[in-house]
Formats: structure tokens, sequence, C-alpha cells
């Protein structure tokens, strides 16, 4: 039999306990582990007394359960709350943190921008825009038929070779430039016609100045009388307003399939004014795109009678007039995302 005076001094021991304990409880994370020590079903202290009842005679049985039971009352009354007031002080400390003092100075965001292929592709559609171009956008896959051969690629030029190209299948393949575009346009529209094409393209081909995926913008007129000379007025437009206003430029003789005669385009230096320089490497002209007149076979491919519609076409290099435009020596800075880069290269 257990001491009946034991179990009340018992009871008595661990109101105490309790009173004093809740004092210096801090939290109501605290709170929690202090009231399961005494009320938990199985461990709990005052839980443990419940369970010496049938070591009580019978006749003081209901006077011990009735102590045991106030106690209980009255440690759940105790521990809710001393549990309620620390939650009001918790959620009153996460106020005071999380509040904003509207007086205080903004925190300075930084402000992003466009990628600088995109600002300079950007450019270019609105230079040509305000020349009265518009702008189509074709598929980066491509069959055979509108990459090479309806722009007068022989079945041997080198371009067609597996190492230059990325082909898909027999007939499809990524195209290697926008010129394909034009074939698109001007089977799909009669002359006049006045166009640009900017896209990725994609070729075998991986250096400093060259990569797998580069951007290029395409350029196609085609009217009556079209010369050498309206490609290289719109052309000094053109590059005054990227380069800055003095800057002109030279055509050398070159060869393209779908050009003919077909030119390289040169850009006197906008760095030296033509005196020669490092950039220049001192000749005073970059080299900056391909052009030409449009070859009377590619127009005839398409419908186009070439005894009364003559065309100019251009291709440019976006990434190399970027390269150019803020003085980068590795195209793979443009795309390697590093921010203390593209920092410098917003305009």
């Amino acid at each position: 039999m257990q001491d009946l005076n034991e179990l009340r001094a018992k009871i008595d021991e661990i109101k105490a306990e309790i009173a004093s304990g809740v004092l210096g409880l801090k939290s109501s994370k605290a709170v929690y582990e202090f009231k399961k020590s005494f009320l938990d079903p199985k461990a709990g202290k005052i839980s443990q007394l419940m369970k010496e009842m049938k070591n009580i005679p019978s006749e003081a049985r209901a006077d011990f359960g009735k102590g045991v039971n106030e106690l209980k009352n009255w440690a759940g009354g105790r521990f809710d709350e001393m549990d309620e007031k620390l939650k009001a002080a918790e959620a009153e400390a996460r106020y005071e943190s999380e509040k904003i003092d509207i007086t205080m100075p903004a925190k300075k965001i930084k402000v992003g921008n466009l990628h600088p292929v995109t600002q300079v592709k950007n450019q270019l559609i609105d230079i040509f825009a305000s020349m009265g171009f518009e702008v189509f956008e074709g598929t980066e896959i491509e069959t055979d038929y509108y990459n090479f051969t309806a722009l007068n690629t022989p079945q041997d030029h080198p371009a067609r070779d597996m190492q230059d190209t990325f082909y898909l299948s027999p007939e499809f393949l990524l195209r290697t430039q926008t010129s394909a575009g034009q074939i698109h346009v001007m089977e799909a529209k009669k002359p006049p016609i006045k166009v640009i094409s900017p896209g990725k393209v994609f070729r075998s081909d991986d250096d400093a100045t060259h990569s797998p995926m580069f951007t290029q913008m395409e350029g196609l007129v085609v009217d009556k009388h079209i010369t050498l000379c309206d490609l290289q007025g719109m052309l000094n437009v053109l590059v005054e307003k990227i380069f800055g206003e003095g800057t002109t430029t030279r055509l050398r003789p070159s060869y393209f399939p779908f050009t003919e005669p077909s030119v390289e385009v040169d850009v006197s230096c906008f760095e030296c004014g033509g005196k020669g320089c490092k950039l220049c490497k001192g000749t005073g002209w970059i080299e900056v795109l391909g052009a030409g007149i449009v070859n009377k076979k590619v127009l005839e491919n398409c419908g186009i009678d070439s005894n009364d519609y003559s065309g100019l076409a251009f291709g440019i290099g976006v990434e190399r007039l970027a390269m150019l435009k803020y003085g980068i020596n590795n195209i793979k800075l443009l795309y390697e995302s590093d921010l203390r880069v593209l920092e410098q290269l917003n305009d």
C-alpha cells in the first residue's frame, strides 16, 4: 500500500514545481515541453500519480482522485495562461521585426538591362525600320532546299559538308544563315520587297571570334533598278548610326553563291578615324559584313522576273557588331553571363 500522506505531499510538490517553473519559461515552445513533462498521458508526472490509485485504500481513492484532478485542471489552466501570454509576446516581437519604417531611405535596387547582343539587334531593327524595312523571322530548322539549293549553292559547296552544317536528317538542318528567309519572303510576296530577317543561326565553328550559335540579320531589297550604289548608300546610313557620324564604308570584291557581284563591306575605323590603330590593325578599315546584288538565278527560283527586277542583299553578324562596338576580343564573353562583363557593356 502506498502511503497516502506521501502521495498528498507529492501533489503539493508538483504544484509548487509548476508554479515556480512557468515563471522561467521564455517561449511558447518551452511551455509546450514543460507542460508535456507533467500532463503527457504516458510519462507525465501528474499522469503517473493517477496510476497510484490502485495502491490506495478504496475508502481514500475518491478523495485522492479529486486532489489529482484538481491539480491537473489547475496545471492545464496555468500552462494555457502562460502559453497565451508568451505567444502574444512572440507575435509582438515578430511584428516589430517585420514592420517597415516608411520614413527610412529606400534600398537601392539595381535596374536590369537587355543583353548587349539584344541591344544591338534592336538598334539594327530600329534603324532599318526607319528606312522602311519590314521584319521577317523564319524558323531555325530549315530544309536543304531553302538553306542551300534555292540560294544557288552548288551540291559540292563546302558549306553543305557535315563538318560545317548541323544536319537533323538528309532533308532538314539547323539553318546556317538567315538568308533562307529571303526565299520564303520572295515566294510569298511580289516586289517591291524591303525586309530584314534577324535570328539565330548555327555553324560548326568555334574559336575566339566564332560560335556554333550566333545571331545574324539578313537584309533584302528587291525592286526595279537596284544597284550597288543603293547598297552602299544604305550601309553608310547604317554605320553612321551604329558607330558615329563620319563613319563610311568601302566595298571589296568577294564571292557568295546567292549574290553577283558579291562584296565584303569594310567600315572606316571609328577608333582612329582611319589613321591606323590596333583595332583596325593599322589599315584604317574594319571588315563588318558581306553583301551583293541578288543573283538572277535566286530571283528566278522564286518566280521573280530578273529582267524587270533586281535586288540587293546583305548579312550582318550581330555579335560581330557588338564586339566592335563594346571592344570585346572574345565572343564567348557574350555568352558566359558574367555580370562583371555585362555591366560594363550596357549602354
